[in-house]
């Protein structure tokens, strides 16, 4: 499913990312890559995640493009 209809507070495993190269490498840098875990602490125009130790805001588009499991 995507990101972005997870649940809340539930962790959940990145199975696959939809986007380019470029933003692949910038998710990786930020801590999103496969088989890593997130968090959905709030689900509204934008969506935060908890990453490791630190929380991240997605846009919605993104977010869609985050496939976990």
């Amino acid at each position: 499913m995507p990101l972005i209809i997870a649940p809340l507070n539930q962790p959940v495993k990145v199975i696959k990312i939809l986007a380019d190269d470029k933003t692949k490498k910038h998710l990786e840098s930020l801590g999103i890559t496969i088989n890593s875990l997130l968090t959905v602490v709030q689900n509204s125009s934008s969506i935060v995640v908890k990453v490791k130790d630190g929380r991240l805001a997605l846009d919605a588009g993104l977010a869609t493009k985050i496939v976990v499991a």
